[in-house]
């Protein structure tokens, strides 16, 4: 049964815009947690931004805070990752995770329960 799904990757120049978003089967409130990771090629899997459904609690990685801001919508089921003044390095594959026992900060691989397909992420110089 699909869980998440993203959309909204894209190509874009360096300076722009995208949003992404991830519908889940349901509201969003069903899981304790819910994240955005993402994957460059040769790198591991690095932790982007998480928000806490039911408090509404969120958190950024350090080399994205002021740029990229969560937003849900609970009724919709979705959870979107707005992206603003993208750099070459946030290039990579973004995956939305989510689980419902664990949300730690940021939220270990390993507690992951569910994870989308991905949506590529590319920013050129």
């Amino acid at each position: 049964q699909v869980q998440l799904v993203e959309s909204g990757g894209g190509s874009v120049q360096a300076g722009g815009s995208l949003r992404l978003s991830c519908a889940a089967s349901g509201y969003t409130t069903q899981y304790t947690c819910m994240v955005w990771f993402r994957q460059s090629p040769g790198k591991e899997r690095e932790w982007v931004a998480q928000i806490h459904p039911r408090g509404g609690g969120r958190y950024y990685a350090d080399s994205v805070r002021g740029r990229f801001t969560l937003s849900q919508d609970i009724s919709k089921g979705t959870l979107d990752l707005q992206m603003n003044s993208l750099k070459p390095e946030d290039t990579a594959m973004y995956y939305c995770a989510a689980s419902r026992k664990f949300c730690s900060v940021p939220l270990k691989i390993a507690d992951v329960g569910f994870w989308g397909q991905g949506t590529q992420v590319s920013v050129s110089s």
